[in-house]
């Protein structure tokens, strides 16, 4: 098949940054083909007009077949999760690296001309992280490497075969490191969700079964930064088309504890929960945030969207999941 330079190639389409990107691609009339290991009828989003293909990407050949014909490729594509999912399951993370590793050798033979992978903040230093007062993490805190073990070494080694493919062959690679990207249309549910997703099940099953008592991982001291999927998406895309190869942090850089996160969500609910912390529970680092000087700099942009807002709009959009799932009628918050 010919190489059409405004085609695209989204690997990961049917999870939940991966949905939302193909749809917004979509929606600006860019050729869109979405792949993803999941039966196509169990992706979040299958927007109108988009090829969609079940395909294996850690096979070689699978992802030869995704590229053909695309000029560009978004690598969203990873077996990843929560904290509760990535502690548990490291060698299933790690295992990632055959996704990126095939995708860049079939885009380098195929002519694709843009290569985007989607990295994480999972890749900086754990000692610079075990305050809940901390630093915000700059780029360069990457090295000494001593990321997450097993998902974040994935992912620190895919950033650097991205940078080798652009030194040695010439492939335009771009990388963003997430900062916990939250929104509507994500995991919710079943362990691999994450920390706003969760927080939002859990003071809705409160509110539904009127049992006003929540779990929190951890103390609930613990610290955090959430971005909202539509500032994510944005990003992704300005980052693809920009110049600069280095890895560049994606996030917001609105610090709050997880008992902040629960106030907050609390708030929308109009409740107020009698709070039970698991101790023995993943947590993770005790603090986390992104330091955006880099891409101010860079792009004069950042992730704007105030959590409160990103929060009300994934509220919503779970309290209807949950009411059908129990065959109820959502209790809309305030």
């Amino acid at each position: 098949m010919a190489t059409h330079p405004d085609a695209v190639l989204v690997a990961g389409a049917g999870g939940f940054i991966g949905g939302h990107l193909m749809a917004a691609l979509r929606a600006d009339g860019i050729p869109v083909r979405g792949v993803d290991v999941k039966p196509v009828d169990e992706w979040y989003q299958r927007p109108e007009g988009c090829e969609t293909w079940q395909l294996d990407l850690s096979e070689k050949g699978a992802c030869e077949r995704a590229v053909d014909g695309v000029g560009e490729v978004y690598n969203l594509a990873a077996d990843m999760g929560g904290m509760g999912f990535i502690e548990s399951h490291r060698a299933e993370c790690m295992l990632s690296v055959l996704i990126n590793t095939h995708l860049l050798m079939a885009a380098r033979g195929s002519g694709v001309q843009r290569f985007f992978y989607a990295s994480s903040a999972c890749v900086y230093a754990a000692d610079k992280q075990e305050s809940p007062q901390v630093l915000p993490l700059r780029e360069q805190d990457a090295y000494p490497a001593m990321p997450e073990d097993g998902y974040g070494w994935e992912k620190l080694f895919s950033e650097r075969m991205c940078r080798h493919f652009l030194e040695d062959f010439g492939l335009q690679t771009r990388v963003a490191r997430f900062h916990n990207v939250y929104g509507p249309y994500g995991t919710w549910n079943g362990g691999r969700e994450k920390a706003p997703a969760a927080i939002c099940r859990k003071v809705l099953e409160a509110v539904f079964s009127r049992d006003h008592r929540i779990e929190i991982w951890g103390d609930g001291k613990q610290t955090r930064s959430f971005m909202y999927i539509d500032d994510c998406i944005a990003g992704i895309r300005m980052i693809t088309q920009a110049d600069s190869p280095d890895p560049v942090n994606l996030g917001s850089s609105e610090l709050v504890s997880i008992n902040e996160l629960v106030d907050i969500v609390e708030g929308i609910a109009g409740v107020s929960l009698d709070r039970r912390y698991r101790l023995d529970a993943p947590q993770g680092v005790r603090g986390r945030n992104s330091d955006n000087a880099l891409i101010q700099a860079r792009y004069g942009w950042e992730p704007s969207i105030a959590l409160v807002d990103g929060l009300r709009e994934t509220y919503r959009w779970i309290e209807a999941e949950l009411a059908r799932e129990r065959g109820l009628q959502p209790a809309l918050g305030a």
